[in-house]
């Protein structure tokens, strides 16, 4: 089973941080806008559109608000398993955001891998710009 991990510093609080991604229904407009385009909720779950057209569901498994940890899998983009985590950690003058995915088949590491740099990218874009302006 193939393995990523993208992580970046932020600026913003780990609170503010956190909220951003609890909201789980705001990708769109709170978390990664332009990166994800339409976030769409159901029972227990996400319907993700992202920049790129592609469309996958994603069944939230766990939301730990002690941690500032949330834990879904999706389904589609051509995966056999996708299982994910992000968690917020405090850190001087801001918050580390740690984002760790295990998915098959192996052969799809580089898409993977690309997409979670483009995420965690738009994330810290927006999580910076909104430290600066509160």
């Amino acid at each position: 089973m193939a393995s990523e991990t993208v992580q970046i510093a932020t600026k913003a609080s780990p609170d503010f941080v956190w909220d951003a991604i609890r909201d789980i229904g705001a990708l769109h407009t709170r978390l990664v806008p332009g990166f994800v385009v339409q976030t769409e909720l159901e029972p227990g779950a996400r319907i993700v559109t992202f920049g790129n057209g592609m469309i996958v569901r994603e069944p939230i498994i766990a939301l730990d608000e002690d941690r500032r940890r949330l834990v879904w899998s999706a389904e589609g983009a051509g995966l056999s398993h996708y299982n994910a985590s992000v968690q917020v950690f405090a850190t001087q003058g801001g918050s580390q955001v740690v984002w760790i995915a295990d998915f098959l088949p192996d052969s799809a590491s580089e898409q993977v891998k690309c997409m979670m740099q483009e995420g965690i990218s738009a994330l810290k874009t927006t999580m910076d710009k909104a430290a600066e302006t509160s």
